[in-house]
């Protein structure tokens, strides 16, 4: 096995499978957004995955309503459980996002 070059190996090797996963896929942008968020409540991902795929969604335009959406759309399937769990995950990382910006708001103050 070769030894990683880059600091952030595990990191590198998501981007590269998300990136590959991306150019095998014929979906639009926006719908492979809003997949992905399915899969995510589907296999009770944790909050810092929410975190990554929310952050992609809102740069290509998904917004709350449609992230409720989503999760109306997959309640049937996955159950109440999965869907109330997604939705804790969801505030948690939308809290830690908040908290990066206002870290970074604060750095940008201090300098």
């Amino acid at each position: 096995m070769a030894e990683s070059t880059s600091e952030t190996p595990v990191l590198d090797l998501l981007a590269g499978m998300t990136a590959d996963s991306l150019e095998a896929s014929s979906l639009d942008s926006e719908t492979l957004a809003l997949v992905r968020i399915a899969a995510l409540v589907a296999v009770d991902a944790p909050a810092s995955s929410y975190l990554l795929n929310l952050a992609a969604a809102n740069e290509i335009g998904i917004d709350a309503d449609d992230v409720r959406g989503v999760l109306a759309a997959v309640a049937p399937i996955v159950g109440t459980a999965r869907v109330a769990s997604a939705t804790g995950k969801i505030a948690r990382a939308l809290a830690v996002a908040i908290e990066i910006v206002e870290d970074e708001e604060q750095d940008a103050q201090d300098q």
